[in-house]
């Protein structure tokens, strides 16, 4: 990269400057630039990194990649010898640096404060050459202050964005103080239902900051939000890839009054704070995407806890190989869907993914000549395709009164969310014996586990042995980030161990985790599931008429070739999807 050969000091960038400095770098064409003067006034009002970044060019130079804005800032950083910033708003405390420096003295100078500590003041800005502010913001703020670069759209958005949030916390702090509000929620109080003087849900304040939460999860990709009541703040947490992040600290005054228009949102009774709740809310992304929002309520020593589990219906529309499924695995699982009746089984922990394989499993089943019913506690989406009933534990409508009710609506399919007592399992059986195909979930280690599961519970081994045509046991993993992993050395000794006793081929090429921007230096973006499928025969079915033992089950799952999960996550790393020690930290612990 060259250097600046005329450093345009204290003066804002201009289009022609950035155009010839790119150029000078071999990264755009003269006739790149002639087709830009011949389309665009070169004293263009916009910043002129963005005027460039929406041209959508890719650099002349080779390897050839796209100009776009965030390139594009990094290189003007290096040029000019300025750090580069990316900013992620999880790693900045809003309320500490927009306390700082005015919006207004802010906007006015198109800089932003993006962190602050007793002694220093780092300022992000897109201007590298116009440092007149420097000297009066460090007198003003009696720090040492550090200047970094970011791209303008940023700068634009959080200034929005983060004194609106400021602002926002402040007015429903100081209407709180106004009305005498106490901001202790500790267990003594967790009983004054209806306490006098709560923060108004409906209040604007605390209706802005519900919105900015939200937009702000959809935006982050989370799949969770946790509010949680701490003793003298409550904090916000956003599960990203499968991580808790901490993202706010809310004043405790406030919390309450967020949690309430929550659950007001989701139906729920506002008034009651001593026993759990559930509801859902339906809303709209920035983007205009619908999403479905669980919301789960439990009384915690310093309040009332939340949590929403954010559902993107886009999942549902996605085929099964973009799940994680591998052809092994579809053709397996095309083979247990085919069957006019029985029990499908899909098995793993919480969190697992689940629910995302049921439902994708429905929208594949689901036509206009079948009559596809669930029974679900609570209902994770609502889809029109099916016809979807909740448990209602008040008016006794459990899973197994559920799946009665169900059986006299001439159903074709049926979904049973959570197979969890002897009388649930009882009823699946017997409609998959009336003619009925039913999925159902379970929470077990792996496929195997799953059958002596069933037995421990009560179920009659030979009604299993009839009706079960097979289980899909998972894992969900997280995926290395395309931006930033880097090939390495496998440890050999760890992939055999992977992998026995199967001969797998050690891999020809690996990643590891790197970290970047992109991936906020985790080295993973996005998960993906790994999968065993074990598939009944009559060899299954003779042990489970005899009841026979765990290990014997295994042993069977072996005979028919059945790969397991750590196989299936060895699949994944020999395609540079993951690391080993993401499939490590994700599968159960290998037997003897």
């Amino acid at each position: 990269m060259s250097t600046v050969t005329s450093t345009p000091a204290d003066q804002r960038l201009s289009l022609d400057f950035i155009l010839q400095e790119l150029l000078k770098d071999g990264l755009v064409s003269h006739q790149q630039i002639a087709q830009l003067r011949s389309t665009i006034k070169l004293d263009e009002q916009r910043h002129p990194l963005v005027v460039v970044a929406e041209l959508g060019w890719q650099s002349a130079a080779k390897p050839s990649h796209p100009l776009n804005l965030e390139r594009l800032t990094r290189w003007l950083a290096g040029k000019c010898g300025q750090p580069y910033l990316r900013i992620d708003p999880l790693k900045i405390d809003v309320s500490k640096v927009a306390g700082v420096v005015s919006q207004a003295y802010a906007a006015k100078l198109k800089i932003l404060p993006v962190e602050v500590t007793d002694k220093q003041l780092t300022v992000a800005t897109c201007e590298p050459y116009v440092r007149d502010w420097e000297n009066e913001l460090a007198r003003i703020t009696g720090r040492e202050v550090k200047r970094v670069i970011v791209n303008p759209n940023d700068i634009d958005r959080y200034l929005v964005e983060f004194y609106g949030v400021s602002r926002t916390i402040l007015g429903a702090v100081s209407d709180s103080k106004r009305q005498g509000l106490s901001a202790l929620q500790n267990f003594e109080q967790l009983v004054e239902v209806g306490r006098v003087g709560e923060p108004d849900a409906n209040d604007r304040h605390i209706v802005s900051l519900v919105d900015w939460l939200l937009q702000f999860a959809f935006e982050q990709r989370a799949s969770d939000i946790h509010l949680e009541p701490r003793r003298d703040k409550g904090n916000v947490r956003l599960r990203i890839d499968g991580v808790l992040h901490l993202v706010h600290e809310f004043p405790l005054s406030l919390m309450g009054a967020i949690t309430s228009r929550l659950k007001a949102l989701g139906r729920m009774d506002v008034t009651d704070k001593r026993r759990p709740q559930d509801g859902r809310v339906k809303t709209k992304t920035p983007a205009g995407n619908e999403v479905e929002m669980r919301l789960s309520t439990m009384p915690t020593t310093f309040g009332e806890k939340l949590v929403l589990r954010i559902f993107d219906p886009e999942m549902l529309m996605k085929p099964f190989a973009d799940l994680g499924f591998t052809k092994h695995d579809l053709k397996c699982w095309q083979q247990l869907v085919e069957n006019p009746h029985g029990v499908i089984l899909v098995t793993g922990p919480t969190g697992s993914g689940k629910t995302t394989t049921l439902y994708s499993a429905l929208k594949q089943l689901a036509r206009p000549e079948l009559n596809v019913c669930t029974i679900e506690d609570p209902i994770e989406m609502v889809d029109a395709h099916f016809n979807q009933m909740q448990v209602q534990t008040a008016i006794d409508v459990d899973f197994a009164a559920g799946v009665r009710t169900l059986l006299r609506q001439d159903p074709d399919i049926i979904m049973i969310g959570e197979i969890r007592d002897r009388e649930t399992a009882d009823v699946a059986i017997q409609a998959a014996l009336t003619g009925h195909l039913v999925l159902s979930s379970l929470h077990t280690n792996d496929a195997a586990a799953t059958v002596t599961r069933l037995l421990d519970i009560g179920a009659q081994p030979y009604l299993i042995s009839a009706t079960l045509r097979g289980i899909v046991a998972q894992r969900l993993i997280r995926k290395l980030c395309t931006h930033c992993k880097q090939p390495s050395e496998l440890d050999r000794k760890a992939w055999e161990t992977l992998v026995a006793p199967a001969k797998a081929r050690f891999p020809d090429k690996a990643f590891r985790a790197v970290g970047c921007d992109e991936c906020r230096h985790t080295g993973y973006r996005g998960r993906i599931g790994i999968y065993e499928v074990l598939m009944s025969d009559p060899e299954l079915r003779r042990l489970i008429n005899n009841s026979a033992s765990l290990e014997e089950f295994y042993a069977a799952a072996a005979k028919q070739h059945m790969r397991p999960l750590r196989l299936s996550g060895a699949h994944k790393v020999a395609e540079g999807l993951t690391t080993l020690e993401e499939v490590y930290s994700a599968i159960p612990p290998q037997r003897d």
